[in-house]
């Protein structure tokens, strides 16, 4: 009998007990905004479509974001019609950093490394001769990536869009480029120079010529001196963790998901308990991340500002890394979103993170740019980060 009644307790204690869902109308009020001002979305009206949602319990959640502390950063900006969130929430990891570093606020341009990105891009789909996966996406660490190929600017040197265009767009670019390459690939066109020409050709048009030096703070710069002299950024302090079973633990890997189209194989596999404890010691010790993973779940709420883990889907406690694999091995958890965790909260019933979003859902809710994780989520469906290395040394001398 003692032992039914302590079942029951555990389970009335956990934070997402008989939970219960609904159905909503999907919609995006500042993604809609953003094709209207753009003149690029279909008037033609249609049926909206119905999502299976949790039905958020305002009780259990965060109210406002003075219950976090907080690590330091800018305020959060729209990455607008493009999928470079894997840049915007690297490049607002990356000022933190900086004022972490040095004190200083230093306002980075994102375009700038999406701008090489695209070139890296085509040049791995010539030279595998259109055997390369081609898409607006990427890593976090492609951003780490391209600071040590090309550097940095500040945004004042390079906003990557016309100065008068209300929102980064990259429908149209991306689709020339696509389909330049579809027709290199069919007419088995492979001279690198030229392609690379056309491309930036069409870079160029859309998001302006990135400089080759510029002036700050009255003096000249190029984007590698800038890199090393004023931001003090030093790419190779910085290191990408995962955590997969289908990889050996305590290994070097490549974390295996199309937006990693260069096959980095710099990711650090670690079992999902040490997973957790990096993330919760380093946002404790004042580091912050970036993090990314899957945010199409039926617990993730953009009017809401949150993202939970229902009991229908799994009671907290069966969340270990059998149920992080077999939702990544399945498709069910996909790697389709960059953020920045830039917070923490402690809980009785878990910790809560705060999370900085360039994605148009974050600004459908009571605090634009910003969304409340669970602790239960990131345990499920964040899938890897990047980190500086000092706030993992312990855990980097095992490799």
């Amino acid at each position: 009998m003692k032992k039914i009644i302590l079942l029951v307790i555990v389970f009335s204690n956990t934070l997402s007990a008989q939970d219960k869902g609904n159905f909503e109308n999907s919609s995006n009020d500042f993604y809609n905004n953003i094709l209207k001002e753009s003149n690029d979305f279909n008037k033609v009206k249609k049926e909206q479509k119905k999502s299976f949602k949790l039905l958020i319990d305002n009780d259990k959640i965060p109210k406002n974001l003075n219950e976090f502390t907080i690590v330091e950063s800018a305020d959060p900006i729209s990455q607008g019609n493009t999928g470079t969130c894997w840049c915007f929430s690297t490049t607002s990891f990356y000022e933190s950093e900086i004022l972490r570093l040095t004190k200083n606020s230093i306002n980075l341009s994102e375009l700038f490394p999406v701008y090489y990105e695209y070139i890296e891009k085509v040049r791995r789909f010539i030279r595998k001769r259109g055997d390369s996966y081609l898409s607006e996406g990427s890593e976090s660490n492609a951003v780490q990536r391209m600071m040590k190929m090309y550097g940095i600017v500040p945004f004042e040197a390079y906003e990557g869009k016309p100065s008068d265009q209300p929102y980064y767009n990259h429908e149209k670019m991306f689709s020339e480029i696509q389909k330049y390459m579809s027709n290199c690939k069919e007419n088995n066109f492979w001279d690198e120079q030229a392609i690379l020409s056309n491309v930036k050709s069409i870079l160029n048009h859309y998001m302006g010529v990135p400089p080759k030096e510029f002036k700050y703070d009255g003096k000249t710069y190029t984007p590698i001196t800038f890199l090393n002299k004023v931001t003090k950024l030093n790419p190779e302090d910085y290191v990408d963790f995962m955590s997969l079973m289908e990889k050996n633990y305590w290994e070097k890997t490549e974390y295996k998901v199309p937006d990693n189209w260069w096959r980095s194989s710099e990711y650090h596999n670690v079992p999902l308990n040490t997973f957790m404890k990096i993330i919760k010691l380093s946002i404790e010790n004042g580091f912050s991340i970036a993090i990314g993973g899957d945010v199409s779940e039926s617990g993730y709420s953009a009017k809401n500002d949150v993202a939970m883990v229902p009991s229908y889907d799994i009671p907290s406690e069966y969340i270990d890394e059998n149920a992080r694999q077999f939702r990544f091995s399945n498709g069910t958890t996909t790697d389709d979103h960059a953020i920045h965790l830039i917070g923490y909260k402690k809980d009785p019933k878990g910790w809560w993170f705060l999370i900085k979003d360039s994605g148009s859902g974050a600004r459908n809710g009571t605090f634009p740019g910003y969304y409340f994780y669970h602790e239960d989520y990131i345990k499920l469906k964040m899938m890897s980060f990047t980190i500086h290395k000092d706030a993992v040394k312990d855990v980097l001398s095992k490799f």
